[in-house]
C-alpha cells in the first residue's frame, strides 16, 4: 500500500502554491553581444565619414576639373572615396614638383642671362682681366681683383679702382636683385691698429664698396655684406699668383631673390590666365 501511495502521489500534478525552482542561466544575454557589435560598426562607421570629409573642398574641386580636362569626366573619383583621397594626393604632389621644376628653370635660365649681360659689358668696356663673371649656388658673382680696387693692406678705393666701380655700378642698375658685397683675402697675416686681422680688412673693403654703390645711386636696402677673410679662397694660397686670385671682392646677384622675382612672375601669370 505504501508503495502505491507513492507511486500515487509521484504522478500527481504540483499545486499552484508549489514553489518551482529556475536554473540560472550561465553568462552574460546574447542579446549584449549583438549591441556591442552594433556599437562597435558605427564607431567605425563615423571614423570613416571624419576621414574622407578632411578634404578641402576648393582644393578637390580645383583638382578634379584639371583632372577632367585632362583625361576626361568619367574617370574622375569622387571626392571622399579611398580612390579619390589617392588621387588627390598624387595630383598635389605632381603639381609641386612640376611647380618647383618650373621655377628652378626659370631662376637657371636668368642667372645664365646674368652672367652673359655681365659678360658683354666687360667686353665693352673693356674690363677683362680686372673683372669676372660666374655663377654658383649663391648665384650670379661679378669677381673684381683687389690689385684694381685697394692698395696692400687698405680699405681705401684706389682712383682707378672707382673708376671700375662706377662701371660696375651700370651693370647692376640694370637688374632690380638683391646683392651681397663679399671681401676676401689671402692667408698672410695683417696685424696694424686699424685692420687687427684679415677678418677687419675684408668686411671694411666690402663696406667701402657697398658705401660707393649707394653714393652713386644703388638702393642701400638692397645691398649687404661680409668678410669671410682668408678662409674662402678659390685657389690654394700656396704662390704669390694664387693669392692675388684669392683677394678679391664679390658682387653676388643673390640666388633667392631671382627665385622671389620668379615664383612672383608665375602668380601674376596665373593670375591673367584666370
Amino acid at each position: 500500500m505504501a508503495t502505491k501511495e507513492k507511486a500515487e502521489k509521484k504522478d500527481d500534478p504540483p499545486d499552484d502554491d508549489d514553489e518551482v525552482e529556475e536554473e540560472p542561466e550561465e553568462g552574460i544575454p546574447p542579446w549584449v553581444m549583438t549591441f556591442a557589435d552594433l556599437v562597435t560598426l558605427l564607431m567605425v562607421f563615423f571614423i570613416l565619414l571624419f576621414a574622407m570629409g578632411s578634404i578641402e573642398d576648393e582644393k578637390w574641386r580645383l583638382i578634379k576639373e584639371s583632372l577632367k580636362t585632362a583625361l576626361g569626366d568619367d574617370v574622375i573619383p569622387e571626392a571622399g572615396t579611398r580612390l579619390g583621397l589617392e588621387v588627390v594626393q598624387e595630383a598635389l604632389a605632381e603639381k609641386a614638383v612640376i611647380a618647383v621644376d618650373e621655377v628652378g628653370a626659370m631662376v637657371a635660365k636668368e642667372i645664365e642671362d646674368l652672367a652673359s649681360e655681365v659678360e658683354e659689358f666687360v667686353y665693352k668696356n673693356k674690363l677683362a682681366g680686372q673683372v669676372q663673371v660666374s655663377s654658383d649656388e649663391r648665384g650670379a658673382i661679378i669677381t673684381v681683383s683687389d690689385v684694381v680696387l685697394f692698395p696692400a693692406g687698405q680699405a681705401a678705393t684706389s682712383p682707378a679702382g672707382k673708376e671700375v666701380l662706377k662701371k660696375v655700378f651700370d651693370l647692376l642698375k640694370q637688374f632690380d636683385y638683391n646683392v651681397k658685397v663679399e671681401g676676401h683675402t689671402d692667408n698672410i697675416p695683417i696685424k696694424t691698429e686699424q685692420y687687427p686681422s684679415n677678418w677687419e680688412l675684408s668686411a671694411a673693403r666690402a663696406a667701402n664698396v657697398a658705401r660707393q654703390l649707394v653714393t652713386a645711386g644703388f638702393p642701400p636696402q638692397k645691398l649687404s655684406v661680409e668678410g669671410f677673410a682668408e678662409f674662402r679662397p678659390k685657389v690654394p694660397n700656396d704662390s704669390t699668383k694664387n693669392r692675388g686670385v684669392n683677394r678679391r671682392i664679390e658682387i653676388v646677384y643673390q640666388r633667392g631673390s631671382i627665385k622671389k622675382r620668379m615664383v612672383d612672375i608665375l602668380r601674376s601669370q596665373k593670375t591673367v590666365v584666370r
